[in-house]
This record gives structure tokens, C-alpha cells and sequence, in this order.
């Protein structure tokens, strides 16, 4: 049900309530962009007497304005996307339900369209549909994890991080007092090992002679302080500090790696 309009007994009422942009938009090619829109407008209803001033905002949300006058089919993938997200937006619909909406697009296309889609929040309910998880953590306030039609977990990017979290990650680069006096790796790997909290350490060797040092801790266990106050009161080099929490692909991986075995979160 969607503004009280139910999708079986309502549909036509409840489908003016939705802006669609599937993978592949449905443009005509040998359309102008602001023609399409008006074509699109009339055909979602909007009343011939607001329906230029409706393909105008949608152009200029869209930023389109430098080809609005240009056929679509002598458009870029990235402009021919922005298209489809107008066609979705021209009659202003609450919700918005966009189906991979950077799929195919080079990285600075794909930057443009996500930060068009990070606009329409607060402005509209926005579903987005991606196997791109890196842009649900830059867009999405609200994840959902699904494997093979069962919802795996619904929750924020940094609760799902939290709840799957077995452990605290800090990762260091530490460098050699100056001058250099040829600080061993395993003098760092006992002394971080020995402050209190550490579950684990690995210290690597850098090809600028520096060493990353990764540090465990239990979860809940925050030992970023000690170790700087370590690393400073030795005299070396403390050339980075951060904690690392999970990423999408983690989460997803682990949530579906093994979903016969695993209790819906």
C-alpha cells in the first residue's frame, strides 16, 4: 500500500506515486531530452498547465540543462542515465525506485549519478536496487540484505558492521626514529603485543622501510590510545592510526557465505 492506495485494488492511483528508473532506461533515442520529458510528463498525468515548469525542474535537478536540447541518442551513458533518473522524477512522486542506476558507467559517471541520488534524500523515500555495495554505504541510511528472496538483515551500514563484529582492528604505520636506527620488526611486535587489551599483532615491512602493524583487540576493546601513547613514548614515528570497521562486501559475504547455517538477523 503506498498514500493509502492499495497496489492491488488501486494500482493506477498507487503507480502515480512511484518514479521507476529500471537498469536500462526506457528513453527514445531519436527524442530531444526536454520533448522526452514532456512526452513522459503528459503520459504520468501531470496537467498541461504545470508540465513545462515540471520538465524544467526535473532538467535542472538532473542537471541536464546543456543537453536538454539534444537528441538522447547523441548523448553520453552518463547523460542517458540522468535522463532516465528525470523521467522518474518529472511528476514528483514520494517514492522513488531506482534498479542499479550506475550499472555500466565509468567512475566519474557513476560518482555524478550517486551524488544526484544522495540529493533526492529528505526530498523523497528512495529504494535503491544495486549490487554495488560500495555506493549503498555512500547513499543508503537503510540496508537490506537479501539472498535468494529471503531478507537476510535490515538495519543501518554501521549497526550491521557492529552486530557481525567479532573483533576490534586497529592498523598503524610506524616509522624509525631519526636518524634511522634500524628499529627491528620484532621489538615493534613485542611491544605492541604487550599493551594491554591486544589479542593479536602483525607487523609488515613497507617498501618505504616503515612497518604496517595491524592490532586485535576483543570487541568493545579500544586500544588505539594506548597504542599511540606507546609508539610516541618509544620516539618512532607514528605515521598513521585507524581503526577499520567492516565493509559491505564483508557484511554480504558474510551474511550469504554460509546462509543454510546461519539464523536471520
Amino acid at each position: 500500500m503506498r498514500g493509502g492506495n492499495d497496489l492491488y485494488d488501486r494500482p493506477i492511483e498507487a503507480k502515480r506515486l512511484i518514479g521507476y528508473l529500471p537498469e536500462n532506461p526506457p528513453l527514445y533515442p531519436e527524442m530531444t531530452v526536454r520533448r522526452y520529458l514532456r512526452f513522459v510528463g503528459a503520459l504520468k498525468d501531470v496537467p498541461a498547465a504545470r508540465l513545462r515548469a515540471a520538465v524544467d525542474k526535473a532538467i535542472e535537478r538532473t542537471r541536464l540543462g546543456e543537453v536538454a536540447d539534444k537528441r538522447i541518442a547523441k548523448l553520453s551513458k552518463g547523460f542517458k542515465q540522468r535522463v532516465g533518473l528525470a523521467q522518474a522524477l518529472v511528476h514528483e512522486p514520494p517514492v522513488l525506485i531506482l534498479d542499479e542506476p550506475t550499472s555500466s558507467l565509468d567512475p566519474k559517471q557513476r560518482s555524478e549519478v550517486r551524488e544526484l541520488i544522495a540529493e533526492l534524500k529528505g526530498k523523497h523515500t528512495v529504494l535503491l536496487s544495486t549490487h554495488i555495495l560500495p555506493e549503498v554505504s555512500e547513499v543508503a541510511d537503510r540496508v537490506f540484505i537479501i539472498h535468494r528472496g529471503k531478507v537476510m538483515a535490515v538495519d543501518t551500514p554501521g549497526n550491521l558492521g557492529d552486530r557481525l563484529r567479532a573483533r576490534e582492528i586497529v592498523r598503524l604505520e610506524i616509522g624509525a626514529p631519526a636518524p634511522a636506527g634500524g628499529l627491528p620488526r620484532d621489538v615493534v611486535h613485542a611491544a605492541l603485543s604487550g599493551v594491554s587489551g591486544v589479542a593479536r599483532v602483525e607487523v609488515t615491512d613497507t617498501p618505504a622501510g616503515t612497518f604496517q602493524a595491524l592490532v586485535e583487540s576483543g570487541v568493545g576493546v579500544d586500544v588505539r590510545g594506548a597504542v599511540a601513547e606507546l609508539v610516541v613514548g618509544r620516539r618512532w614515528q607514528l605515521l598513521a592510526l585507524a581503526g577499520e570497521s567492516l565493509s559491505l562486501e564483508e557484511i554480504f559475504l558474510a551474511l550469504t557465505g554460509d546462509a543454510a547455517t546461519k539464523e536471520q538477523l
